[in-house]
């Protein structure tokens, strides 16, 4: 660990005012009245609708509005797509089209990103910068390469200050690029997400205090449930499809009792199914699980994960930052399913690997974040307000390039976090291998596109842009630090 500036301990005595006053505001409480009341009371598990491709081409709409909808098992206001929580999963192959009409019924603008798809940053594809004005509507055309990576991946609005709002609001869903199935397997799609609702029902707004650390909801729901069933048989395979939609809220995911193997995170893939008995999910990151079931009851949990450093262990008033927590309840039972020898899972061509060419550039790029106790305007944040974040002491700017990369080059980017806190680093179009993490090479292949950098650490990563010309962002995905200016843009050159 590096040791502490003195303009750093001045800002960590800022921080520790500010988690005694946080304490009291609550970020993770529970006790909810409509709460789950216990094991074996919750709803089945409900799997959201899903839309598939045909003929290499998926259309569907979206209609973004205000929408009463049963959320948490009672009704409430939210903001939705096509009034549903989570919206409709997407389920399309290498080399599809994807066709969206985005009807915005909202009060407030709107766009939508296709998380973690490698499509073009252009035009009418996944660009960051349209805005979509109420009662407008937008046609999107979204082109998957024909070797575009399978995996799960997700959709959200990325409007410049309003995404945390929209997103903890209800506005997101999944999508799977297919591959060769696992046989014999049942197929789940969770979709994780976390809200706080008010008595009358209505999504609660944050205060800057919960903005400042990125909110955290009451509610930890999947699939829009708080707390459901899964059955199965012993015996029986499944392969989850989880998505970590929380705005920022990390997720150490452990199913206690039965067998878990890992097929991939984000776009990256295993050379083998790996057993695992935990995966940590940063806000954004979706991974794919084969399970095989054990006989009995377990819980499906979030053992928590202390985003806050040791530096910032003086906001020990603060309430639980990424807690730990039950998601559903599993229950195995009944004759087994077993029939003999599982199926092997069909094998993949190996993930590439960056490491055996030299980088044709090397940057260094750092999260900022600055103490500011007085209020801004509104009592909001940014600079001259509670707090302004930002990359390399700039707070985002659409109409500036932070930075230039040319067309095909292979860059090895250094990412450090000098915070009191730790952030997900996203980077739309192009994912990242990581080379190193906490302070020691990777041994393994490993892509992603949200990466996990811990507060005083660091990551290195490689990106290969040999593809898609134009202008995307990276930024933190605690979306209210992307809203409050901790995003950039990156260019890719022509060629």
């Amino acid at each position: 660990m590096e040791p502490i500036t003195r303009r750093q301990a001045l800002a960590l005595g800022a921080w520790s005012a500010l988690g005694i006053a946080v304490g009291g505001v609550g970020l993770s409480s529970t006790g909810l009245p409509w709460a789950a009341t216990g094991v074996g009371r919750g709803p089945a598990l409900r799997e959201p609708a899903a839309v598939r491709s045909a003929g290499g081409v998926l259309r569907t709409e979206l209609v973004a509005a205000s929408e009463e909808v049963e959320l948490a098992g009672r009704r409430a206001r939210v903001l939705a797509y096509s009034g549903a929580v989570p919206a409709t999963t997407w389920r399309v192959r290498p080399g599809d089209r994807i066709e969206v009409r985005l009807v915005n019924r909202l009060a407030v603008p709107t766009n939508l990103h296709t998380h973690g798809l490698s499509v073009s940053p252009s035009g009418s594809s996944d660009n960051p910068f349209l805005s979509i004005a109420p009662g407008e509507a937008f046609d999107y055309a979204f082109d998957l390469p024909e070797d575009h990576p399978p995996g799960v991946f997700w959709y959200h609005p990325h409007r410049h200050g309003s995404v945390a709002d929209q997103v903890f609001a209800g506005m997101f869903g999944a999508i799977v690029v297919e591959d060769d199935d696992v046989p014999e397997a049942r197929e789940r799609v969770l979709v994780i997400s976390d809200t706080t609702l008010t008595p009358a029902g209505a999504v609660a707004p944050a205060g800057a205090m919960q903005r400042m650390l990125g909110r955290e909801g009451e509610l930890l729901l999947v699939n829009g449930q708080l707390r459901p069933q899964i059955t199965a048989r012993p015996g029986e395979r499944e392969r989850w499809r989880v998505v970590n939609a929380c705005t920022s809220r990390y997720l150490r995911l452990a199913l206690p009792g039965q067998q878990l193997h890992l097929l991939g995170t984000d776009s990256g893939h295993e050379p083998a199914p790996r057993e695992i008995e935990e995966a940590l999910l940063a806000p954004g990151n979706r991974i794919d699980l084969l399970v095989t079931m054990r006989a009995g009851s377990s819980e499906l949990r979030t053992l928590g994960h202390d985003r806050l450093s040791a530096m910032a262990g003086m906001m020990a008033g603060a309430a639980d930052v990424s807690g730990p927590g039950v998601l559903a309840d599993v229950r195995v039972e009944g004759a087994s399913a077993a029939t003999g020898a599982a199926p092997a899972v069909p094998s993949r061509p190996a993930d590439a690997d960056l490491r055996g060419r030299e980088p044709d550039a090397r940057r260094a790029i750092s999260f900022s974040m600055s103490m500011g106790m007085g209020m801004g305007p509104a009592g909001g944040m940014g600079p001259g307000g509670m707090g302004s974040f930002g990359f390399d002491g700039r707070a985002f700017d659409e109409a500036r390039i932070d930075q230039r990369v040319a067309a095909d080059a292979v860059e090895e980017w250094t990412i450090s976090n000098p915070t009191p806190m730790d952030h997900p680093f996203h980077l739309h179009v192009w994912p990242m291998q990581v080379v190193e993490a906490d302070g020691a090479a990777v041994a393994d292949v490993r892509w992603r596109d949200v990466v996990h950098v811990p507060a005083q650490g660091r990551v290195v990563v490689r990106i290969a842009f040999t593809r898609f010309s134009g202008v995307t962002v990276y930024h933190c995905h605690i979306l209210d630090h992307e809203d409050a200016g901790m995003m950039a843009t990156v260019e890719r050159a022509g060629g």
